[in-house]
């Protein structure tokens, strides 16, 4: 799943990534832009990313292994990671996922559980449903780990404000009706 372009650029960044005591959780190459994505345990900070962007910069201008122009990004994969190498699912064992299948595939397309195993040809998922299924690496298309919000909502989502100042404000909005002969 690994092009020969990334192949190269891990070379380079791991022994930096190391020295920071931080692993490459990928490498992506596609349109010019060159994604390096960085973890470690706790996290990685941005000095960390700076310093490695900066290293490998250099590098890269050195071993010259990318053709024409390109633009590098080093960051943290995040809590929603993008799941493309078998590692990537056994490093996922225990965790939520959302898998989208190839077009044609038979079953579901869309698929949404906890990664119970990974191998080097597919993956074996408990679904929200309850039930367990293989999934070969060949027939999925997208997959990342989900992160589920606990005890708040996601930032932005509906919520409805028990204040006394949203409560006035709308009671001072609502039309007033008045009753005849009351």
């Amino acid at each position: 799943m690994t092009n020969a372009v990334e192949q190269r650029v891990i070379d380079l960044v791991l022994p930096l990534a190391a020295e920071r005591g931080a692993e490459v959780f990928d490498v992506e190459y596609a349109g010019g832009v060159v994604r390096v994505y960085l973890d470690r345990e706790g996290g990685v900070d941005i000095d960390v990313l700076s310093a490695v962007s900066r290293e490998l910069s250099h590098l890269l201008d050195e071993h010259d292994p990318i053709p024409g122009r390109y633009t590098l990004e080093v960051s943290s994969p995040g809590l929603e990671r993008a799941l493309r190498t078998p590692d990537h699912y056994r490093w996922a064992i225990r965790r939520e996922v959302s898998v989208r299948r190839v077009g044609g595939v038979v079953g579901d397309r869309r698929l949404s559980g906890t990664v119970l195993a990974a191998d080097d040809d597919a993956v074996t998922l408990l679904l929200d449903g309850g039930d367990e299924i293989v999934v070969p690496y060949a027939e999925i298309d997208r997959a990342r780990t989900t992160f589920t919000w606990g005890g708040q909502p996601k930032p932005g989502s509906q919520k409805k404000s028990t204040s006394p100042k949203a409560g006035a404000a709308k009671a001072q909005k609502a039309p007033k009706t008045e009753k005849a002969g009351g």
